[in-house]
């Protein structure tokens, strides 16, 4: 404890790291190739880039759409379904699991966070939880997801919404933290083309 305080000193700088070599050495490779062959391949090259991240565990549907400016932990945790998005600038943190479900889209420069510390520890704890993100979900803009959070089927979250609690199918959450605005309901495509002429 600090003199004259009645809490302990938290020491967070000088704990070892939760991570072990062969950890810390494959996200050092994985870092080379992200730099090298994976962030400098033009736009279309999404082939490319699967390839890249099944090399190092990922699992990657056919017609996944990782950018290549998208930011990739691990890879090796990382589950992306048929036809997903991980958009220009994503942050994928992908300490714990994380599933993006078929014909989903993570906007740009949003953050997937699954890690965070134990800020009643003296010693800073790391701690994981996987995100889920279920098929047909539309993550807007610059939002932030944290560990443990389970994004339904349908689920819309609006941009710069940050989510710390599950959000349930087929709705629309917005705001810090988010919440339910209304049920999202989508046209019949005949319907929706009619709409728009």
């Amino acid at each position: 404890m600090e003199p004259g305080s009645s809490q302990p000193r938290i020491e967070q700088f000088h704990r070892p790291s939760p991570h072990g070599f062969a950890n810390r050495a494959a996200r050092l490779v994985w870092g080379a190739a992200w730099w090298l062959l994976f962030r400098p391949s033009p736009r279309p090259f999404y082939g490319w880039r699967r390839f890249l991240l099944r090399l190092f565990g990922a699992r990657i549907a056919r017609g996944a759409r990782p950018f290549p400016s998208t930011r990739i932990w691990a890879p090796w945790n990382l589950e992306m379904g048929e036809y997903s998005c991980l958009g220009f600038g994503v942050d994928c943190y992908s300490v714990g699991r994380v599933r993006v479900g078929a014909h989903s889209t993570v906007s740009q420069y949003s953050y997937l966070c699954t890690a965070t510390h134990d800020f009643e520890d003296p010693d800073m704890a790391l701690v994981t939880a996987p995100i889920e993100i279920g098929e047909q979900v539309w993550v807007a803009a610059d939002v932030f997801v944290g560990p443990g959070v389970r994004i339904g089927e349908g689920a819309v979250v609006g941009a710069r919404s940050s989510v710390f609690k599950d959000v349930e199918p087929w709705t629309v959450v917005a705001g810090n933290p988010a919440r339910s605005i209304r049920r999202r309901t989508v046209r019949e495509p005949e319907r929706a083309r009619q709409e728009t002429r």
